[in-house]
């Protein structure tokens, strides 16, 4: 179903992959994908040239929904594996909304000596040796704020955040809300605290807005995709929930419209800085 004109803030899909036929497109695409990064020796050479960045400081904030299965045991456990300094706080999602629950958690754990922020949903598979290569290609790119793309078989409403093959990074107008994104601490003084939204949509179309008066990059890291899609997305709030406070919170503020933020401004397909 499109979006009403008015509402210049949304994808207009749902990206959600259900159906025989999709999956087994998504699938062979996600295989396709994999290939191509292994005949171009792209874990390999990644790997090796991630081992040469600094250790740094990563303050994850992960918000768990108690009452159905999750993954992020499995993600926890893929992040402390890191060689980084890895703190990670997580609290239970109970009755209040996600960045309500991300605000309280901040506010417990302040990211004041961390180099970055990573903020997870509880449903998403990590891929090995997740954050060495993210945080590596994240710094060599020039990336402030920036997220993980997706898989071809993961739920993904923004079609610019979905893998591309053959490539390592792509420098884009936007970084979604979720399932997860990552801060530098050159933008904590902006982009924190979280306002005190339920849901959030049209929060990381502001983030935009704000990065691009202040000359911060944004990107998708293809080389580090992970899938999201566990369970039925969207079921623990209403879609008109959702726009309503989208509305009144982007009215008085600064926004990327949807149509400008599904856009590539620079791909990288090698690890050499254009």
């Amino acid at each position: 179903m499109s979006a009403p004109p008015q509402d210049d803030f949304v994808s207009g899909t749902s990206g959600e992959v259900s159906g025989i036929r999709t999956t087994a497109k998504a699938i062979l695409a996600d295989a396709l994908d994999d290939a191509t990064a292994f005949a171009r020796l792209q874990p390999y050479r990644l790997g090796r040239a991630a081992r040469t960045l600094p250790r740094r400081r990563v303050l994850v904030l992960a918000i768990e929904r108690t009452d159905t299965p999750n993954l992020l045991a499995e993600a926890q456990a893929e992040l402390m594996g890191s060689r980084h300094d890895v703190r990670i706080a997580t609290a239970p999602a109970g009755r209040h909304g996600k960045f309500e629950n991300l605000g309280t958690l901040l506010a417990q754990h302040p990211p004041t000596d961390r180099d970055w922020l990573l903020v997870l949903d509880d449903d998403v598979a990590l891929p090995r040796n997740f954050l060495d290569r993210f945080l590596f290609l994240v710094e060599r790119f020039g990336l402030q704020i920036a997220q993980p793309a997706h898989r071809q078989r993961s739920h993904a409403a923004w079609q610019i955040t979905r893998r591309r093959r053959g490539s390592l990074v792509r420098q884009t107008p936007f970084v979604e809300i979720g399932p997860v994104f990552a801060f530098a601490a050159t933008t904590f003084d902006v982009l924190l605290p979280f306002p005190p939204l339920k849901v959030g949509w049209g929060l990381d179309l502001h983030w935009s807005a704000l990065a691009c008066e202040r000359g911060w990059r944004s990107g998708v890291i293809d080389a580090t995709p992970i899938r999201h899609g566990l369970r039925l997305i969207a079921t623990s709030y209403a879609r008109t929930d959702a726009l309503d406070e989208a509305r009144t919170f982007l009215a008085t503020r600064p926004y990327t419209r949807a149509a400008d933020a599904q856009r590539t401004l620079a791909a990288h397909r090698t690890l050499k800085r254009r």
